[in-house]
């Protein structure tokens, strides 16, 4: 036999065994709802449990009172296939289906919160698709697990993968990988939010939003640079507005632009943190039978060519810490080199560019650049994306 002995904060009862009740044992419940003024409702869709005044928002923006009754501020998102655009809420001849081959399909974005993990998901959705049947159940996370990952635009040096990212003191993030022409940073997630100091939860939870609703936000790396980071703009780093993405590697940029420089130049070096490209050697001069300079590259060569390791990285010259491109040549082969020799070094963006030829010592002496080089250098910049802050 059972018989009613509590509730529980929604208001629900339940039942226990009787030898228990009349034990009299104690029956740990939910505390009753704090009391409130008749014209506030409690939120229940998450931990904060906002008692909100009617015709006001809660904490979180999403939840407000309307006329004493509890709404989302935003619709439920559908989508569309294919571009997955934002079906209007106007939408008509909509057949009411939401899956596969309909045309719209239901998001989890405004779906509303399972919380406390004891309501079921706000939208269970059921369709069918060739013969199989199909059940899509959607919810709104809770916060303390959001993360972002921040996709920068440059070949400049950030600071080393792991290092710790820190927004007004606090660490928020950390470096990850360098990609092609980018790198990243992985922000947020439970760790910082719920995992240490008051004040970091807050300051990350801050950055998220601001970073979320496409505000600047400035970040300084452990060991690495400064930045101002907004989603959709191009980054700051270090107090410099970077404007390119690079067109390639160093070596994808000698085979992009070598037949545009064969017969203005002797020797076109790339210089890159990644892989530095040398015309002569690389397989593109090969295809073109650009005869051998005699250039010697500081590095670890690769395959001909293509140098690793010419520099540390940085925020010079292709994302190394050189401000004068010559450090990393290391002399000339006096049997091949000759006086006279064109040389054009370059950046993977265009960016940087020096133009030398070699004198009677076959030391390389700056020189004024051809028409017809600085035409292909401008090349390079057209070819590259603009630079951009990616919140995802």
């Amino acid at each position: 036999m059972t018989q009613q002995i509590g509730a529980n904060s929604l208001g629900e009862q339940f039942d226990g065994p009787d030898d228990v009740a009349a034990t009299g044992a104690d029956i740990v419940a939910a505390r009753a709802p704090e009391k409130m003024a008749s014209n506030k409702i409690q939120c229940d869709a998450c931990p904060v449990l906002c008692q909100i005044s009617e015709g006001r928002l809660g904490a979180c923006d999403r939840w407000a009172n309307v006329a004493g009754v509890l709404t989302r501020t935003d619709p439920v998102v559908l989508l569309r296939r294919p571009g997955v655009e934002v079906v209007p809420s106007t939408v008509e001849a909509w057949d009411g289906a939401l899956l596969n081959n309909s045309p719209v399909f239901v998001s989890g974005v405004a779906s509303g919160t399972t919380y406390p993990d004891y309501k079921p998901a706000p939208f269970i959705v059921g369709s069918r698709y060739q013969g199989v049947d199909m059940v899509t159940v959607v919810t709104e996370g809770i916060f303390s697990y959001c993360s972002f990952k921040v996709k920068i635009d440059t070949d400049r040096y950030l600071g080393p993968e792991q290092a710790t990212v820190r927004h007004r003191g606090e660490a928020v993030g950390h470096v990850t990988t360098i990609e092609y022409g980018s790198q990243f940073l992985s922000l947020g997630g439970v760790h910082h939010l719920t995992g240490g100091s008051k004040k970091e939860g807050r300051v990350t939870c801050d950055l998220m939003m601001q970073l979320g609703n496409s505000e600047p936000v400035d970040l300084e790396i452990d060991g690495g640079a400064q930045l101002t980071v907004q989603a959709g703009r191009a980054p700051r780093i270090n107090g410099v507005e970077e404007q390119r993405m690079r067109v390639g590697c160093g070596s994808a940029t000698i085979g992009i632009f070598a037949r545009q420089w064969f017969g203005h130049v002797d020797e076109v070096v790339v210089v890159d943190d990644h892989i530095t490209g040398v015309l002569s050697e690389h397989q593109a001069g090969r295809c073109l039978d650009v005869p051998p300079s005699g250039i010697r590259i500081r590095g670890r060569k690769s395959t001909p060519g293509r140098y690793f390791q010419v520099a540390n990285p940085g925020t010079g010259w292709g994302g190394t810490d050189i401000e004068d491109p010559l450090s990393i040549v290391e002399g000339w082969d006096p049997k091949v080199a000759r006086p006279g020799l064109r040389l054009l070094m370059v950046s993977t963006t265009g960016e940087h560019v020096e133009w030398f030829e070699l004198d009677e010592a076959l030391r390389p002496v700056s020189a004024p650049m051809p028409a017809a080089v600085r035409k292909v250098v401008e090349r390079i910049g057209e070819n590259c994306e603009p630079a951009l802050a990616t919140v995802l």
